[in-house]
């Protein structure tokens, strides 16, 4: 009897498609009872199948991306699903091909195995003292279907459109390098995307643009899926109007399997791992080139940003061994090197042109020359300064309090807040102990029984400061976390010389800053108001003495402008030796000796300003209170002083 050759045909395709190689992506939100136990699971299972990749494990559950041959990878996906905690995971495998080279094989971490216990599958937020929103109040999912009839609906605008398909925006998740060569387009329909750097910077681009979200219905995708999760939880949390927002379940991935034609998604999908990118049968090109401008959207180069190291896209044509490419976000803030583009042979080539900054002196005239070359016809560019509050502030009370200034240095200026990293707790005083400082008594304990309870705390923030007592006690992270945080009673009256014994704490507010640099820089320079400018100077005084010990350009400004500051003396000295004179261009605003400031005295703010080199500093003595002023002539100095940076 002669063997059946289709039979043989059909073995033999299917050994070919067991041996080749694929990529399996998968994440879950789930309670870990217990981390080394999955730990040792992925260890085992991973290297006997010789899967090489990334495995995130968290408290919160786990975030996969690995590869190896389908036939391994289906017995990875059948191990991981006789463990009931995986349940209804959504497992995404693809076949594909091996790594292009060993460079995009070892930035995409396909090169080894890497197997970690981390705090957060996602880092929602880059200040480490902020607590996550609970992923149980995600976003609702919606299957690929529904997410592209949802959209259908809501781009042909007639009449059978429901309010709620109308009013609807769609709110893109993902990084600028990834949105560069796709993403969603709908007619009709808003499309939001953030041109956020990293995850980490979204939830300050929601805070800024929430008036953008709030009373819609916010239609959320990103690659696969888990970033959405946390960023709709965060939302949500916002409170009413901020209800209704919906994810599309398993990304653009699971959304391009379903829509192979690419449906309302126009070009690629950037993915995590040696593919780079994944396409649709549409070939159209959404990227282009960040020198010459002409399609493109290939990031197998891996060509980053000389100063934050983002990926940019730069066709084959110009791409030259040893040039600085500098990413748009970098461009829009002139990080200190610009691309200019050259002819050399009938091709571009990239150039790099250093800013010079000079040391302005407060009767120098700004000078006619740009230290930059700007392209015509572009917006003009603004300043970014990084806004340091108060003691027992928050970025967003700050924020407030300096709407006024923020709106009329709105052409030339973005502030940037963030709160700083010591918790304080709250403070009350009840009306028995009130009374009793105002009479000088010490008030009996049976009066205090009697005092009424503190405030409710449901509606009360956070606040922060950058230096603490020296005795002060941080919370620990389990304080930190419970919900029910207690208020201490205040033990006298306010004492407006307090901020002479909170010298402790300046290391970790200079690491914190940091890693603000890191991730959410880069600035042009610095304000800091009250307690905010006494780190602003201490941050001046670090970089002066200890430039040794910090990496070049790791917190690079131009000026500071001090706000009803103070020095303090303990952070002015380095190695038992006196700051001789900070050489930084600054602007001292503070209160006059017959102004209304009565919590920083105008002696305090002449004598941090007098640290100051003359030659490249500007005072603006004011009759206000503990304020900025923004009125005539004030604010028109302030524009003033900012314009010699631009």
């Amino acid at each position: 009897m002669e063997p059946n050759i289709n039979n043989k045909d059909h073995e033999k395709r299917e050994d070919e498609e067991e041996d080749q190689y694929g990529v399996l992506l998968y994440y879950k939100y789930t309670q870990i009872p217990d981390l080394d136990e999955l730990f040792t699971f992925y260890h085992s299972n991973c290297n006997s199948l010789s899967l090489l990749g990334r495995v995130r494990i968290s408290p919160l559950g786990v975030n996969v991306t690995v590869g190896g041959k389908l036939s391994t990878l289906k017995k990875h996906i059948a191990a991981v699903e006789s463990n009931s905690l995986f349940h209804g995971t959504d497992f995404k495998l693809a076949a594909c091909g091996r790594p292009l080279n060993d460079k995009v094989a070892e930035e995409c971490g396909f090169t080894s195995l890497s197997i970690r216990i981390v705090k957060e599958l996602v880092t929602l937020s880059s200040n480490p003292l902020l607590k996550s929103p609970e992923f149980s109040d995600a976003g609702k999912h919606l299957s690929a279907d529904e997410f592209h009839s949802m959209l259908q609906r809501a781009g042909q605008l007639d009449k059978e459109s429901t309010e709620r398909d109308r009013d609807l925006v769609l709110l893109d998740a993902r990084n600028l390098y990834e949105t560069r060569i796709g993403k969603f387009h709908t007619p009709d329909v808003e499309t939001l995307d953030p041109c956020i750097r990293q995850y980490s910077d979204l939830p300050s681009w929601i805070d800024d643009n929430s008036d953008q979200l709030q009373g819609k219905n916010v239609l959320m995708y990103c690659t696969g899926g888990i970033r959405c999760e946390m960023a709709s939880a965060y939302i949500r949390s916002k409170g009413a109007g901020y209800e209704n927002v919906f994810q599309l379940f398993g990304g653009i991935q699971r959304y391009l399997e379903q829509f192979p034609d690419g449906g309302f998604f126009r070009g690629k999908n950037f993915v995590f791992d040696h593919r780079i990118s994944v396409g649709s049968s549409d070939a159209n090109i959404l990227g282009t080139c960040l020198l010459c401008g002409v399609s493109f959207d290939d990031y197998s180069s891996r060509l980053r940003c000389s100063y934050c190291r983002m990926l940019v896209l730069v066709c084959d044509s110009c791409q030259r061994k040893g040039s600085v490419y500098v990413c748009e976000l970098c461009k829009n803030h002139h990080k200190g090197v610009e691309l200019v583009s050259s002819s050399e042979n009938g091709r571009l080539s990239s150039m790099p042109q250093q800013i010079e900054r000079e040391t302005v002196s407060s009767d120098a005239k700004p000078s006619s020359q740009l230290p930059w070359r700007q392209a015509v016809g572009s917006p003009p560019r603004k300043l970014r300064i990084l806004c340091l509050h108060g003691f027992r502030q928050n970025a967003s009370s700050f924020k407030g309090r300096t709407a006024s200034l923020a709106k009329k240095l709105k052409n030339i200026a973005e502030l940037v807040f963030v709160d700083a990293p010591h918790e304080l707790p709250f403070i009350y005083q009840p009306s028995a102990v009130a009374e009793s400082h105002k009479n000088c008594t010490s008030p009996p304990s049976s009066l205090l029984q009697q005092s009424p309870p503190p405030p409710p705390l449901e509606h009360c923030r956070k606040k922060f400061a950058w230096f603490v007592a020296p005795d002060f006690r941080g919370k620990s992270e389990s304080e930190s976390d419970n919900l029910d945080r207690e208020w201490k009673m205040g033990d006298g009256p306010f004492d407006p010389l307090q901020y002479q014994q909170q010298t402790a704490g300046f290391e970790e507010s200079l690491a914190y800053i940091k890693t603000v640099y890191a991730q959410e820089g880069p600035f042009d320079g610095l304000l800091g108001f009250s307690q905010g400018a006494a780190m602003a100077a201490a941050l001046v005084c670090a970089q002066q003495t200890r430039r040794r010990l910090l990496q070049t350009g790791e917190m690079e400004y131009g000026f500071v402008i001090l706000c009803s500051g103070f020095g303090l003396t303990k952070l002015m000295e380095v190695e038992e030796e006196k700051i001789q004179m900070l050489k930084c261009p600054s602007l001292h605003i503070f209160g006059s000796d017959h102004g209304k400031d009565r919590q920083i005295a105008n002696q305090a703010s002449r004598k941090l300003a007098s640290l100051f080199d003359e030659g490249c500093s500007v005072t603006i003595e004011h009759d206000s209170g503990h304020i900025i002023p923004t009125r005539p002539p004030y604010i028109d100095q302030v524009k003033d002083f900012l314009g010699r940076f631009l």
